[in-house]
């Protein structure tokens, strides 16, 4: 299959059949594709991650409290968020599968390419402006019209690519089928731009419409698969036989996906999202000069020690990111091959990810002491807890076909099993426990907050040996509750030796 080897060997591949084809100008203009695609994964990453910072940057008073209306407020901001952070997923899972089928560059499409990325680029702005008039027409214009323009710039890649075949990777440069290829692709690359031509369009008659065709762009393959399965099952109709060559470009959730773009993409929300904090330490916790010598009589010291509060939440948060990715680097290390589906629960774990610059910019009320420490330390836990879950169920799927997907190391019974699946669930567990606190405990639930951050990395440190501790706790306890069954069985191995000595 194209696209599954390192892009150097396919890039090796590529020149030597341009050179078989006599074509000299396709081996003097040509090149890989492998620096274009890390810079449009870096690009994407950043915008994709950049469109928390309207939601983080609510400005909730420390007098104020969470009414109804700070509520619906922030709820309508994280759920324009989330939709939006997976349409511009959508769009890069769309450029790995693009330049699967286009194994070569040159620079008429590095210009194209670089002409989709201009597009994207201008997203967060057109979130801004939905995620604050959310009822407002003229938002969802701009955003589905930046969608759409995505889109034809991606067709205007696929049909450039097609006009000169000795860019198209090795299968399809060979077919006699060429134009059904291309059809087939450009089918599928501008389904979501025409449900966002509509989406439109209704944003000027009925808003909730727009919003429903959009959802539809992230989810309409897996519709579509799932409407596939029902009639294969309950009305027995076969479906149309793909060219062996097209196996990458469909929506299949079992297909595989790039695993090395897929961890490029990921590291790189990881690390924007550690920047992001920094920046707000950067903007916020630096004093003024003036106010150092009037109010604290030029004793800089002084007047950092008020900032103390939001340094210890900097670092709680940065902690947090810097586990998670550590958890999400021991999953891919097992995994061996990604999946539709795997890819689009990463998905859903990155834009938690993604909003825990919201879950720093809450906590770091605790220092003015804010009226909504609670509420805080619950959208803190909510968006920690379904971070960890979604990687979590990564390795679940992954378990589901687990001779091809996992290394036999984390695979079950494998050495490494255990060990995993304490990781992934470490997380999960600590965000209810401390999410469990504000309903029993809230007035010790800044504490047990704090505390948590601070155990959790130790934790981390001490894992393995706690696994085995419990591990030998376990088998010690299935001993104890099963001796007869235990004897019984040690009995029936010496019958059985002895009947095969006799």
């Amino acid at each position: 299959m194209a696209g599954t080897g390192t892009p150097e060997e396919d890039a090796d591949v590529q020149m030597e059949l341009s050179a078989d084809t006599g074509d000299g100008n396709s081996c003097e203009n040509t090149q890989s594709s492998h620096r274009m695609l890390s810079f449009s994964d870096a690009l994407l990453s950043i915008i994709a991650t950049v469109m928390i910072l309207p939601v983080a940057h609510t400005k909730i008073y420390p007098d104020q409290r969470f009414d109804k209306s700070i509520q619906k407020l922030l709820a309508t901001k994280i759920a324009v968020y989330l939709m939006t952070f997976l349409i511009v997923t959508v769009a890069w899972a769309a450029h790995i599968r693009l330049f699967q089928v286009i194994g070569m560059i040159d620079d008429t499409l590095a210009l194209l390419n670089l002409a989709c990325m201009m597009i994207i680029t201008f997203l967060p702005y057109t979130f801004s402006l939905m995620a604050s008039f959310p009822d407002v027409p003229l938002g969802i214009f701009l955003f589905c019209i930046c969608v759409i323009a995505i889109g034809l710039s991606q067709a205007a890649i696929v049909t450039y690519g097609f006009h000169y075949p000795y860019l198209l990777n090795r299968q399809i440069q060979q077919s006699e089928n060429k134009a059904f290829y291309k059809q087939h692709i450009l089918n599928i690359i501008l389904r979501g731009p025409a449900l966002c031509f509509f989406a439109a369009i209704f944003s000027f008659f009925f808003f909730p419409v727009s919003y429903l065709l959009l959802g539809l762009v992230i989810f309409l393959p897996y519709i579509n698969k799932f409407i596939t399965w029902c009639k294969d099952k309950f009305v027995g109709t076969k479906p149309e036989e793909q060219p062996q060559s097209l196996e990458f470009f469909t929506f299949n959730i079992h297909e595989p996906l790039n695993k090395e773009r897929v961890e490029a993409f990921s590291d790189g929300v990881y690390a924007i999202v550690a920047t992001l904090l920094i920046l707000d330490i950067c903007e916020d916790n630096v004093p003024d000069a003036k106010e150092v010598k009037e109010k604290f009589h030029g004793n800089l010291v002084e007047a950092l020690r008020e900032y103390g509060p939001n340094f210890l939440a900097y670092f709680g948060s940065f902690v947090t990111i810097g586990l998670l990715w550590f958890v999400h680097h021991s999953l891919f290390l097992h995994v061996r091959k990604t999946t539709q589906f795997m890819g689009l629960l990463n998905t859903f774990s990155l834009a938690f990810i993604g909003g825990l610059p919201l879950a720093y910019q809450q906590t770091t009320e605790f220092a003015q002491q804010s009226h909504s420490e609670i509420e805080s330390i619950r959208v803190s836990c909510v968006i920690t807890f379904f971070a960890g879950i979604f990687q979590f169920a990564i390795w679940s799927t992954a378990l589901l076909n687990e001779q091809e997907t996992l290394h036999p190391f984390a695979r079950y019974g494998g050495k490494e099993h255990a060990f995993m699946f304490a990781k992934l669930a470490l997380y999960p567990c600590v965000s209810l426990v401390a999410f469990s606190s504000t309903c029993f405990l809230s007035e010790f639930s800044t504490t047990i907050f704090h505390l948590m951050q601070i155990i959790v990395p130790f934790a981390f440190l001490l894992l393995r040996i706690l696994v085995r501790i419990a591990l030998a706790i376990l088998r010690s306890v299935i001993t104890l509750t099963r001796p007869d069954e235990t004897l019984l069985q040690d009995e029936e191995t010496r019958l059985c030796a002895a009947e095969m000595l006799s």
